[in-house]
C-alpha cells in the first residue's frame, strides 16, 4: 500500500477536490441486494461505520451539500448501499453502506445487512477504498473491529476517520487519536495514520476530501 501524497501535492489535490465536489455530485441509487449495483464503470470510495457515528453529516460536509445523504434521527435508518456520482462526467461514486452496532434491529436484517455489505467489500472490483467512520468520543468499538477484521481479510485498504472531533477536549481528543492510531497499526489493510474531522466545524474536511481525490484516482 502506498503512503499518502507530499504537502505540495496534497494542497494541490485539496483545490482540484474543492472544485470537484462543488461540481455535480448526484445521488444515483440505492441498492438492497447485489443485483441492483451500477455497472461497475468507475471507481468507488466506501463510507461505512456505527449508526449515529455522523456518516450522512460527513458525506454531507464533504460534498458541500445540506441533505446530499440525509441524516436520521433514527440509527440505523439507512439499510441499503447508497450510490452518489462525483463530476461531470462521473469521475467516481461515494458508497453509503448500511450502518453498523444499531440495537433495535431484528436479528434477521441485522444479517441480511452484514451479508450484503460483506459480498459487496470482496467482490466489487471498482472499490478503491473504504473509510471506517469512528466516532471520536467513544472511540473504536468491537463493532468497528469486526469491520477492520472483515476489510483485512478482504484486502480493501482502508482509512479510519475520526468524526464529531469539536465535542472533545484538546487532551481527550490526543489520547483517542494516540490510541486509535496504536490499534489501527496492528491492522494489514489500514492506513497508519487518521483523519480527524469535524462535519459541523469543517476540521479536516479539505484533507479528507484530497485523500478520497487520490484514493479514487489509483
Amino acid at each position: 500500500m502506498t503512503g499518502d501524497p507530499e504537502p505540495a501535492e496534497l494542497a494541490e489535490l485539496a483545490r482540484h477536490a474543492s472544485k470537484l465536489f462543488s461540481g455535480r455530485v448526484e445521488f444515483l441509487l440505492s441498492a438492497p441486494a447485489l443485483k441492483f449495483l451500477p455497472e461497475p464503470t468507475v471507481p468507488e470510495i466506501a463510507f461505512c461505520g456505527r449508526s449515529n457515528v455522523g456518516k450522512s453529516s460527513l458525506l454531507n460536509a464533504l460534498t458541500g451539500r445540506r441533505s446530499i445523504a440525509r441524516a436520521s434521527v433514527t440509527p440505523g435508518r439507512t439499510q441499503e448501499l447508497n450510490f452518489f456520482e462525483v463530476g461531470a462526467p462521473t469521475q467516481f461514486r461515494l458508497v453509503d453502506m448500511p450502518g453498523y452496532g444499531f440495537a433495535k434491529a431484528p436479528v434477521k436484517v441485522v444479517e441480511k445487512w452484514k451479508s450484503l455489505v460483506r459480498t459487496y467489500l470482496r467482490g466489487r472490483p471498482v472499490l478503491a477504498r473504504t473509510l471506517v467512520l469512528v466516532d471520536s468520543r467513544h472511540g473504536l468499538k468491537d463493532v468497528d473491529r469486526e469491520m477492520m477484521k472483515m476489510l483485512d481479510e478482504a484486502a480493501v485498504g482502508y482509512r479510519v476517520v475520526l468524526t464529531k472531533a469539536d465535542k472533545l477536549k484538546a487532551s481527550e481528543l490526543e489520547a483517542t487519536i494516540a490510541r486509535t492510531e496504536e490499534e489501527a497499526r496492528k491492522h494489514v489493510a489500514a492506513f497508519p495514520q487518521l483523519h480527524v474531522t469535524s462535519a459541523e466545524k469543517g476540521l479536516g474536511i479539505p484533507e479528507l476530501r484530497a485523500a478520497v481525490l487520490a484514493d479514487a484516482a489509483i
